[in-house]
């Protein structure tokens, strides 16, 4: 049995977009698959997304290489175009990998928003494969900000 590795991290990202509008990448399960889908190449297996306090978000992939990935949360906090507060695991080849809970704040900043992401991390995996997750939460906001920004070029052309 592996020790569980507890880290905080926070990762800050500038929305090209007002609170309001940024809230919608997260609670507009079209919208969040936009720039949440990171492997096009895996097949979904399951996808639940029921955005409400009480309700669950879960996600089963399976890779090229046929393993099982999972990503479990429940909604404890909705605070509309403020706050989203949830609690996640996720697995990989049927074994968990880490638990979190992870609080998502909106704070206007002019036209566009300061968006804040702290996650509590349990890792059950090597420090390496954790900093990669780390790494990988990061990379996932940069695509927020790039879906955004495209969004918003749409709709100004």
């Amino acid at each position: 049995m592996s020790a569980a590795h507890h880290s905080t991290f926070v990762v800050e990202r500038e929305l090209p977009t007002g609170p309001k509008h940024a809230f919608r990448f997260w609670s507009d399960p079209e919208m969040k698959q936009r720039w949440n889908a990171c492997h096009p190449d895996w097949t979904v297996l399951e996808d639940v997304f029921e955005f409400h306090v009480g309700g669950t978000e879960t996600r089963r992939w399976r890779t090229p290489e046929g393993h099982e990935q999972t990503f479990a949360a429940r909604y404890f906090d909705i605070e509309p175009q403020r706050r989203i507060i949830y609690a996640f695991q996720m697995s990989f080849g049927g074994t968990r990998q880490s638990v979190s809970l992870a609080t998502v704040e909106f704070q206007p900043a002019g036209a566009k928003t300061l968006m804040l992401y702290t996650e509590q991390l349990a890792f059950l995996g090597s420090a390496e494969d954790r900093h990669q997750r780390v790494v990988g939460t990061g990379s996932g906001f940069d695509r927020l900000v790039e879906v955004i920004a495209s969004q918003i070029g749409l709709e100004a052309g």
